[in-house]
């Protein structure tokens, strides 16, 4: 069976680009555009890993990642957070909520699919 991955992205760009290069690698994808559709999506799909935006609409990042980390349903869940703000302060705010990677933007394809994997691999 394969790994799922959650995509949860505002930008539909970026959204296009990932789920390329997660099917690419072969994972099995879905997306939500906010945050309120990413918890909702984390709950009916119950996926492996989440790629989330920090800046998101509803609810960002931080909150959707503070949330999953609140229910032992999703203490398995690997969640990389995905942001355009690069600042360390950011970073930390970031792993501090739960997150097990952070990647900024813009990132390189082959580093975010390499961390992707290591999370994911037993």
């Amino acid at each position: 069976m394969n790994k799922r991955i959650l995509i949860a992205d505002d930008e539909p760009n970026i959204v296009t680009l990932l789920e390329f290069l997660m099917q690419q690698s072969g994972y099995d994808i879905r997306s939500a555009s906010n945050g309120e559709d990413a918890l909702r999506a984390v709950s009916e799909y119950h996926p492996h890993l989440v790629l989330l935006d920090v800046m998101m609409p509803l609810r960002n990042g931080y909150e959707v990642c503070q949330t999953m980390r609140e229910s032992p349903e999703f203490d398995d869940v690997k969640i990389i957070m995905l942001t355009a703000k690069g600042r360390e302060a950011e970073m930390a705010k970031g792993l501090a909520s739960g997150a097990d990677a952070y990647v900024t933007k813009p990132f390189a394809t082959k580093e975010l699919v390499e961390t992707v994997k290591r999370l994911l691999e037993p």
